[in-house]
């Protein structure tokens, strides 16, 4: 295969930036991120590893949870590379290739948790609004198919985006903003008429950022007006109780994604430390947070987690 090259003719390549201003304390900032990256591992590996020993937990909520958890070590796995080698070992060029094939898989994998997090919407609509039918509506073979049309979703909206800019030019600065490829950091370095990957990026983010929320607080519409309508407080105090594993990781993806957006759109001339701060909080926060929320939140899941840490010190 012939090897991409900028005008030059030189090999192509990318180099990526760290943290701005703090070069020479990069060794010092890996320990928190290694910290972040450690919690994210081992808690998704461990809910993973919890809902799939536990024959109580096989149930439409949970396998929606390991779904969850698989994203968000995909997440992780995607950018650790090229963020803790940059931080180690200064490592700072990224191939052409490599880069792609981050930019799939990171963007792929944000989009996978915002369509996760739509289903689990749906889930907890359909155990709080129609409980008489939860089993039947939401069986193996349903959620199954969900998570299969969540893939296939995710894949055919990145692989466009991705042979719309693979197929452009570039030839200006080799630099980007961050430690991972991300896709307005690399357009920015395109020098070609980019209106087509463009107009295709809105139509993106209004059909998977837009939309997802929307239609999870649409959800959560009909949730509050089924509890509402029940007789009593202990009953609307468990349904709310219920739902708030998932409120608070809908509130850690989205609350971030709002931060990115707004930085990007007012605050173009704000320092660059601003927006790297901000892109990591994003891709950072949730996998990390959610196996913590779930097992703070969700009783299954701590006495799983108990079970297991005895079972291991039994053998």
């Amino acid at each position: 295969m012939s090897e991409v090259t900028n005008i030059t003719g030189a090999p192509y390549y990318f180099i990526l930036m760290g943290i701005p201003g703090f070069e020479g304390s990069h060794v010092w900032i890996s320990i928190p991120f290694c910290c972040l990256y450690t919690v994210s591992i081992v808690g998704n590996t461990t809910i993973l590893a919890v809902i799939r020993t536990e024959p109580s937990l096989h149930q439409p909520m949970y396998l929606f949870l390991s779904m969850l958890a698989l994203t968000d070590l995909g997440l992780t796995l995607t950018t650790l590379p090229t963020v803790m080698q940059l931080l180690w070992f200064s490592i700072r060029k990224i191939s052409f290739e490599a880069c792609f094939a981050q930019f799939f898989f990171l963007h792929g994998f944000s989009f996978m948790e915002s369509s996760v997090l739509l289903a689990m919407s749906f889930d907890r609509y359909v155990a709080i609004c129609r409980p008489l039918h939860y089993a039947t509506i939401l069986t193996s073979k349903v959620i199954g198919r969900i998570g299969l049309a969540i893939v296939c979703r995710c894949v055919l909206a990145v692989l466009p985006s991705l042979f719309l800019l693979k197929r452009l030019p570039f030839c200006r600065s080799h630099l980007l903003s961050h430690s991972y490829c991300l896709h307005p950091d690399m357009i920015r370095l395109v020098c070609a008429d980019i209106r087509v990957n463009s107009w295709y990026g809105f139509a993106l983010v209004l059909l998977i950022i837009v939309m997802d929320p929307l239609l999870i607080v649409l959800s959560y519409a009909f949730i509050l007006k089924s509890i509402l309508g029940t007789a009593s407080w202990t009953e609307r105090f468990r349904a709310v109780n219920n739902c708030l594993s998932h409120i608070l990781a809908v509130l850690v993806l989205y609350v971030p994604m709002v931060g990115v957006s707004m930085t990007h759109r007012f605050a173009k001339n704000a320092s660059p430390l601003v927006h790297v701060i901000m892109a990591n909080i994003y891709l950072l926060a949730p996998p990390m947070m959610n196996p913590i929320i779930y097992s703070v939140k969700t009783k299954q899941i701590r006495q799983g987690i108990f079970h297991l840490l005895l079972q291991r010190k039994v053998y």
